[in-house]
């Protein structure tokens, strides 16, 4: 099991449309004409509905294991690394003041890198992992 990939089923309509219904979030359902465009929408419908998820401060559902009959979706890419960091600093109970302070960067920095609308790196993202760790 990973943080990142949701299990979801992925069912063949009566139209032909692949209809995709994530286990771990009841509310987020999407379809696609085939597979591969029901992949692609599944992880679209995925990261919309995390990164509202992370805007709002909400929690985020851990992902369960993948049941028969359910496929792996991916968190895209671009969320990835901020879940990441939200999840790290919930799981310590650290805000954005005190991580910022830690690190000796401005507030402003750590929030820029948790707001799913700030294109963020994924590199300045893990240099700021990093250096949080070795404190």
């Amino acid at each position: 099991m990973s943080a990142f990939t949701y299990p979801a089923r992925f069912t063949a309509g009566s139209d032909g449309r692949i209809l995709v219904e994530f286990a771990d979030l009841p509310r987020v359902s999407t379809d696609g004409k085939d597979d591969h465009e029901a992949m692609e929408e599944a992880i679209d419908a995925l990261g919309s509905d995390l990164s509202i998820r992370l805007s709002r401060k909400e929690e985020i559902p851990a992902p369960s294991a993948a049941k028969r009959g359910q496929r792996l979706v991916p968190v895209p890419l671009w969320l990835a690394p901020k879940l990441a960091l939200y999840l790290a600093m919930r799981d310590q109970r650290v805000n954005n003041s005190e991580l910022a302070r830690r690190l000796g960067v401005h507030e402003r920095v750590i929030r820029r890198m948790l707001d799913p609308e700030h294109a963020s790196k994924a590199e300045k993202i893990q240099l700021l992992s990093r250096l949080w760790a070795s404190k």
